[in-house]
């Protein structure tokens, strides 16, 4: 047996499980019960819980004779709590566990009183009964796990979140490919091109990409209010956002693009320099179709990123109900607290239904272009 081998599966394995289980968990927690959210972890789903409630009965208005003596019943569930299963009673806070469903306790208003299982109740006196309000009931229940979409229906029928989607895909949309056709020129002239101080310009690439956004967040957003009333263009607008996201994620595009590009064979460059081909020919036929893997990794990167931002474009493009996007949209779902748990399982899911699509659709260029522009 090779144990190395054994060894490596399993580390993968582990690997797997450790990535894969937080996103389980809040599948799981999306399309649960919003009560039984806030008091079990998602890993109890599919067990039965146990949780203290509390009913009250009617009045004495309700009672009707019956063969002799006076009856109160009803059932001290509501609608919403309909399907638990009672185990115990009582009717103070001391002894809510100390009577079996299908007992009978006697209230101080005088009879006898019986609660089942099904919440149903029983409250029988030979006497009339002449109280105004109803006995409180206290209760021990066992609650079945329950699944439910209306966590989705919710967030999906929520006032502007359908705008919040357009205003995402305007976003994300052109913050992708404007870095990208920028990015596949300066590699190309970085990787094949000669002139004076390329080995500079590829080392101040390498060093921005260790630049937090964090740190240059505000002296960029500073110098482009500055410079846009000139252009006439106004401070918070989507073009504002486009330059942002544009800025951020050209370092990368050009380190992946300049290190795929400058492993391309040399020989078909030589050749079609023989045949009198310029740059920009051997750029637009040649090294293009070539280097799509490398394309795609990082428009997956990209498309991830500013998809999931709500920085950026909190500061470049405004909360107003016009500019909010998808994240700050179910931010303000969620709530100042951020104590909406149903909210934010089942909105997290929402968001990234768009960015799956797209990784699985260019999945089979992710790891090859990856891997092509980091390591060559």
């Amino acid at each position: 047996m090779d144990w190395s081998k054994l060894a490596t599966h399993i580390v993968l394995l582990a690997l797997v499980i450790i990535w894969t289980l937080p996103t389980v968990g809040l599948l799981v927690s999306s399309v649960r019960d919003k009560d039984q959210l806030t008091v079990s972890g998602w890993w109890s789903a599919l067990t039965t819980t146990q949780r203290t409630g509390g009913g009250r009965t009617l009045a004495a208005d309700a009672q009707v004779l019956e063969n002799g003596v006076y009856v109160i019943s009803g059932n001290l569930l509501s609608e919403d709590e309909q399907g638990r299963t009672l185990s115990a009673y009582g009717l103070t806070n001391n002894t809510f566990g100390d009577n079996p469903v299908g007992t009978s306790v006697a209230p101080k208003e005088g009879g006898e009183l019986t609660v089942n299982a099904d919440g149903s109740y029983t409250w029988v006196s030979e006497t009339e009964f002449d109280f105004k309000r109803g006995q409180r009931v206290l209760y021990t229940a066992q609650i079945p796990p329950r699944f439910t979409l209306d966590n989705y229906r919710e967030v999906l029928t929520s006032e502007g979140i359908d705008r919040s989607f357009i205003n995402s895909f305007t976003v994300t949309i052109p913050a992708t490919i404007i870095p990208i056709l920028i990015a596949a020129f300066a590699a190309y002239a970085l990787a094949w091109m000669q002139f004076p101080g390329r080995g500079y310009l590829v080392a101040i690439v390498v060093g921005l990409l260790v630049v937090p956004l964090q740190m240059s967040l505000i002296p960029i957003l500073q110098l482009y209010n500055g410079v846009a009333p000139m252009l006439g263009v106004e401070a918070k607008s989507y073009l504002g956002i486009w330059l942002a996201h544009t800025g951020f994620g050209l370092p990368l595009a050009i380190y992946l693009l300049r290190n795929y590009m400058a492993g391309l064979p040399k020989e078909i460059m030589e050749s079609a320099r023989m045949d009198g081909a310029s740059h920009f020919k051997i750029f637009t036929t040649m090294v293009l179709p070539l280097s799509f893997p490398a394309l795609a990794s990082f428009a997956i990167f990209q498309f991830l990123w500013v998809w999931n931002d709500l920085l950026v474009a909190t500061v470049f493009l405004g909360v107003g109900d016009n500019e909010l996007v998808l994240t700050g949209r179910l931010r303000e779902l969620i709530g100042s607290r951020g104590d909406n748990w149903e909210i934010l399982t089942s909105g997290a899911f929402i968001s990234i239904i768009v960015p799956l699509i797209v990784f699985f659709s260019l999945q089979r260029y992710f790891v090859r272009g990856l891997l092509a522009g980091s390591v060559k």
